[in-house]
C-alpha cells in the first residue's frame, strides 16, 4: 500500500500570488502531476492541513481544480488556517466529511492499514488541541482492531520540533500527553503524521514514529532560534510518500522541482 502525504497547501484564490510571492496553485499542480507519474501508483493521499491559505469558499473551489486530475480517494483535514464549514461545504460529496464546521475526524477501514484521522484546530487560533471526545473516540477505535496496523494523520505535530517559532503554536500540552498515553498502549500504531511546521521532520514519540511532512507549497527556514516564521528561498515544495509493505511502514521524503 503507498499512501502519498500532502500538507500546507496553502491554496489561494486563483490567479493571484499567496502574500504576494508563492504561487501555491502552481507548486501543488506540479506535485499532483509527480504523483501521477509514480510507478507504482499511489493507493491514496492524505492532505493534512492548511488546504487553503484564508479559509474562503473562492480557495476551496480553486483547490478542487487542483486536486480533481488525482484518480485515487483524497482524504482531508483542516489545518489552522481553513475554515470547518466552508471545507465541509465545497466538499460535500466526501461522504465521510462531518456537517459542516463540525470537528472532521474518521476512521477508513478499506485498506491495509487503518487511517484515522484527527482534527487538531482551534477556530481563530494558530496552535492546536484535541478535544475529549475525539481522544475518547480514538481509543476505542484502537482498542477494537488491536492486530491492525494503523496510521494516525492530523496537523499540528504532538512533539516540540525545536523551531521555536512554530513549537508555540503546536498542539497543546494536554493534548499531546493524552495522544501519548492512548499510543502508548496501542503498539498497532505505526506512524502519527502531521504538517503545519513547513519542513520534513521525524521523531520518535511513545513507542511510535511521528513524521512532519514538508509543504507543497513553501518551506520554512531550519532557525532553531527564530521567533517569526520566514521562508526558505532555496527549498522547493515536496510530499512524502508511506510505504506499508506487509510488515513495515517506510516513509520517503520527495522533492519537486519546475523541472521534474
Amino acid at each position: 500500500m503507498i499512501i502519498a502525504q500532502i500538507s500546507d497547501l496553502h491554496v489561494g484564490v486563483k490567479g493571484r500570488l499567496v502574500y504576494d510571492r508563492f504561487d501555491t496553485g502552481l507548486c501543488l499542480q506540479r506535485c499532483v502531476q509527480h504523483i501521477l507519474r509514480l510507478n507504482p501508483a499511489t493507493h491514496v493521499v492524505l492532505a493534512t492541513g492548511d488546504l487553503v491559505d484564508g479559509g474562503t469558499a473562492e480557495e476551496y473551489r480553486h483547490l478542487r481544480e487542483l486536486l480533481a486530475p488525482l484518480p485515487m480517494p483524497v482524504y482531508l483535514i483542516p489545518g489552522n488556517h481553513d475554515d470547518r464549514a466552508a471545507l465541509c461545504k465545497a466538499f460535500g460529496d466526501h461522504v465521510y466529511l462531518p456537517r459542516p464546521g463540525a470537528p472532521v475526524y474518521y476512521v477508513l477501514e478499506e485498506f491495509p492499514v487503518r487511517l484515522l484521522a484527527l482534527d487538531t484546530v482551534v477556530p481563530g487560533a494558530a496552535g492546536g488541541a484535541l478535544d475529549a471526545a475525539q481522544l475518547d473516540w480514538l481509543e476505542a477505535r484502537l482498542a477494537a482492531a488491536p492486530a491492525r496496523p494503523a496510521l494516525i494523520f492530523m496537523h499540528h505535530p504532538p512533539f516540540r520540533t525545536g523551531i521555536r517559532c512554530m513549537d508555540e503554536i503546536g498542539l497543546d500540552a494536554a493534548s499531546a500527553g493524552r495522544l501519548g498515553t492512548i499510543v502508548s498502549g496501542h503498539r498497532q500504531v505505526e506512524r502519527i503524521v502531521c504538517g503545519h511546521v513547513h519542513r520534513g521532520i521525524q521523531a520518535r514519540w511513545h513507542g511510535t514514529t511521528v513524521s512532519i511532512c514538508p509543504s507543497t507549497a513553501f518551506q520554512g527556514i531550519l532557525d532553531l532560534k527564530a521567533d517569526r516564521f520566514d521562508w526558505a528561498p532555496d527549498e522547493p515544495p515536496a510530499y512524502q510518500l508511506h510505504c506499508w509493505n506487509g510488515t513495515e511502514l517506510v516513509t520517503h521524503t520527495v522533492v519537486v522541482t519546475s523541472g521534474r
